[in-house]
């Protein structure tokens, strides 16, 4: 799990159980790793399942590669320092994703708790924005109260504001004539009051000698009949018990629309509700963090644990780095520079040597080229030379022949 050399490494003996723990180191490194995403992938998906097996045995395999690859000791490192740089930012960037799931984890009792408070306070919310933006209609053209968009408006089939124009204007006009009556019926009765008082006196006929009632007790008389007919009180009274059993029936009327507006509003109110507990599934990953960041926030202890517990995890996952680089140069590692440095000469001598054949193959071969053109050379010439001798002793042949001839002809 280091990536060391075996046999090399057995010439060392004593350093086996240096290298061996940190194999441990490496090995434990990945099993926090697969903790951690086993939390997230669990998270994720909602519960405990199978499934998230799958990512938490890849990602222990990933980690453990890498801090492998990380470990894995370096020839001539002390000269590298660009690279063991870029090995402790990598092994600094795993370790913060490492360990997010992780600090989650710890931390899960109060994030559920402050995300369900959450949760029940928007519930709370929706539920007074619907009943104010839903209120009970008191006139026919009641207006939509202020900050209520049509997220919170309900439908309703039928509204108990329908006859609220109708009940107000017939209360009007009731507490108008009520006033009338009220004014004729005090009239009537001082009227009333002073004609039983006048009538009780009587006074004795001097032509007849009988008692009889005043001409003052029968002219209140006539004035209280002539103020109920001019007045038309009795009329008015039955006009009063009129609007007042009108108004009676419209209120019972409204009381049970009101009644069917409140069973409805209640309804629809539950209604948006479930459908909003609906939509508040299972606590994602994301909704944690935000829960984690709010609960840090203010809370200065909680804020100083969780980045202490965050910087715990980051050392435990940069630990292998830290303990392979901060042990010092050891004879392993000396002797792997050196067995690296003679690999190289060796592979450069023999890189010398096969170059040296490769052209030494090459002179020979354009050698061979060489002598081989310069035999056909020869041949073509002495082929030549051959033609051209041919040649002459076919013209002197052919001379010799002509003065023969022309010899004998000259003879004859």
């Amino acid at each position: 799990m280091t990536g060391v050399d075996e046999e090399l490494l057995g010439r060392v003996r004593y350093e086996r159980s240096k290298y061996t723990a940190l194999g441990g180191v490496v090995l434990g490194t990945s099993v926090i790793a697969a903790f951690s995403m086993w939390n997230f992938a669990t998270e994720a998906l909602g519960g405990v399942s199978l499934v998230a097996a799958v990512p938490t045995v890849i990602w222990m395999l990933f980690v453990l590669n890498l801090d492998r690859w990380l470990v894995t000791p370096q020839p001539n490192a002390r000269r590298r320092a660009g690279p063991l740089l870029l090995r402790m930012l990598i092994a600094v960037l795993l370790g913060a994703v490492i360990a997010e799931p992780l600090v989650l984890r710890i931390f899960q009792t109060a994030i559920e708790e402050h995300v369900a408070d959450e949760r029940t306070d928007a519930i709370d919310a929706l539920r007074t924005n619907l009943i104010r933006c839903n209120p009970v209609p008191s006139t026919a053209r009641a207006t939509v109260p202020k900050g209520c968009d049509g997220s919170y408006i309900l439908s309703f089939g039928k509204s108990p504001d329908e006859k609220a124009a109708e009940l107000a204007a017939l209360r009007t006009d009731t507490a108008a004539l009520q006033k009338r009556v009220d004014e004729d019926t005090g009239r009537l009765e001082a009227l009333d009051s002073e004609v039983r008082d006048e009538c009780r006196r009587l006074v004795r006929m001097a032509a007849t000698g009988l008692y009889q009632r005043t001409s003052e007790c029968l002219r209140l008389r006539d004035k209280a009949k002539d103020y109920r007919t001019t007045h038309r009180t009795e009329e008015n009274e039955r006009r009063l018990a009129t609007l007042n059993s009108r108004v009676s029936k419209i209120e019972a009327e409204q009381s049970v629309s009101r009644g069917a507006f409140l069973k409805a509003r209640a309804e629809g109110v539950e209604q948006r509700l479930d459908e909003e507990r609906a939509k508040q599934k299972e606590i994602g990953v994301l909704e944690r963090m935000r829960a984690l960041e709010e609960l840090a926030t203010g809370n200065p202890v909680l804020f100083v644990g969780i980045w202490l517990v965050r910087l715990l995890f980051v050392f435990l996952d940069v630990l292998p780095v830290l303990v392979k680089y901060l042990s010092g140069e050891s004879a392993y590692d000396r002797m792997l520079t050196s067995a690296s440095n003679s690999a190289v000469k060796i592979h450069e001598e023999e890189v010398r040597l096969a170059e040296r054949r490769a052209l030494a193959d090459f002179e020979i071969a354009q050698d061979a080229v060489e002598q081989e053109v310069r035999r056909h050379r020869a041949e073509s010439e002495a082929a030549f030379r051959e033609h051209t001798a041919a040649m002459n002793i076919r013209v002197r042949q052919a001379v010799n022949a002509l003065e023969d001839e022309i010899r004998r002809s000259s003879a004859v």
